[in-house]
């Protein structure tokens, strides 16, 4: 990201935050002509969690020149199976659903989210009217006509508009003055990576339990991604487990159709929730990736709505500029909120609803949830929405 370009205190955007969402509106806001800076430490990415990219996912990073870069890297997504493994006495049918039957290849792509970021940077720092700083935003003021960021290393700039970037505890959410509703849900998410001796055939498998979903995602190779979401006890009991009786456990929860297993180094644990915040965007700063929507990770929302964000504002800017207008203005914040509001609203709706009639231990609930799987399974036409809908909201207007 050379500097040539850019004056020295004056940006049209600035980015605050450096993960995946973050450097996807850095990069997207740039290829609109915008001059853009990125506020985000150049850190090794820490832990080896994986994203499934959905649907125009893979458009957007397609789009932005980013996935020929690390697409080597990832594993299709060609069939996923939902199995009901709760041993209630109402169970649902297994489901699959099938990328070839509603004309693709694959439904998305299963990355590492190190080697995500790797090909992200590398697309960031070709392009001149985007600036690093290896910093950290100390604070963020906005006023009428910009928003001022001072860095903790002492350096002050001015924006027409910030893209808060930051995180679930967001630095510039709270600088809006946006207030954010948050519910724990009592269950916690335990991720590793583990090593197969069957051959996953790009078949990603879902075993729904009574504490919560265990997914199992292909990787490259003979290797799969875990997401084992349960009570918060009994996930810090699997976190606690050596490596072969975690392996055996794995292998026993996946009813060994991947064959013997064996745990890759590196665990991450997190307590699991649903934050909402009252608006996306106000007062010249727009939120993107889990400043604007926290949502547990089921059926891989999370990480594809954050990209969803940034392609979304990237596209409202660009017609901004086209018309002359200023990017961080009231006009242009709310049409982010509406653009993105039914969205999120919709995903985190129905993956609530999902997580709970699969927690409940009501009968009509859990019928409820049987009957729905059933329609899902049986019927063409139902099952071919709920795919097509997972992928992307079909009524999305950007």
């Amino acid at each position: 990201m050379t500097q040539s370009l850019i004056e020295p205190n004056s940006y049209d955007a600035i980015v605050v935050g450096g993960g995946p969402a973050g450097l996807t509106a850095a990069i997207a806001l740039a290829e609109t002509g915008a001059v853009t800076g990125l506020i985000a430490r150049q850190v090794p990415y820490g832990d080896n969690r994986t994203t499934a990219l959905l649907g125009d996912s893979i458009d957007i990073l397609d789009r932005l020149d980013v996935w020929r870069r690390c697409s080597s890297k990832a594993a299709a997504l060609r069939s996923m199976r939902l199995v009901d493994d709760t041993g209630r006495l109402i169970r649902a049918p297994e489901v699959k659903f099938a990328s070839d039957e509603i004309g693709m290849d694959a439904f998305g792509y299963n990355i590492e989210n190190r080697a995500l970021l790797v090909g992200l940077e590398e697309r960031a720092a070709e392009l001149s009217n985007l600036q690093r700083f290896d910093d950290e935003a100390e604070s963020v003021v906005p006023g009428d006509d910009e928003v001022i960021v001072r860095m903790r290393g002492g350096r002050t700039v001015s924006t027409k508009l910030v893209v808060g970037a930051d995180g679930r505890q967001s630095q510039c959410r709270e600088a809006a003055g946006i207030k954010v509703s948050s519910r724990a849900l009592h269950q916690s998410a335990l991720t590793f990576n583990v090593k197969t001796t069957r051959s996953h055939d790009n078949i990603s498998t879902e075993f729904h339990t009574k504490e919560g979903p265990c997914v199992f995602v292909p990787l490259p190779g003979r290797r799969m991604s875990v997401v084992w979401v349960a009570a918060p006890k009994e996930a810090q009991r699997l976190m606690a487990l050596s490596d072969d009786e975690l392996s055996a456990a794995a292998e026993k929860q996946s009813q060994s159709i991947y064959g013997k297993m064996t745990v890759e180094p590196g665990r991450n644990l997190f307590p699991l929730a649903i934050e909402k915040p009252a608006a996306y965007a106000q007062r010249r700063i727009a939120l993107v990736g889990e400043a604007a929507h926290v949502v547990p990770p089921i059926g891989a929302q999370g990480l594809n709505m954050g990209l969803r964000d940034a392609g979304d504002l990237a596209e409202i800017v660009r017609d901004a500029m086209a018309n002359g207008t200023d990017i961080g203005s009231d006009a242009v914040m709310t049409r982010y909120g509406r653009s993105r509001g039914p969205d999120i609203a919709s995903r985190t709706a129905a993956i609530d609803i999902a997580n709970r009639t699969l927690l409940s231990d009501l009968l009509p609930a859990q019928m409820l949830r049987a009957t729905g799987m059933h329609l899902i399974s049986s019927v063409g036409p139902i099952r071919r929405f709920a795919m097509r809908e997972g992928l992307s909201p079909f009524w999305r207007s950007i």
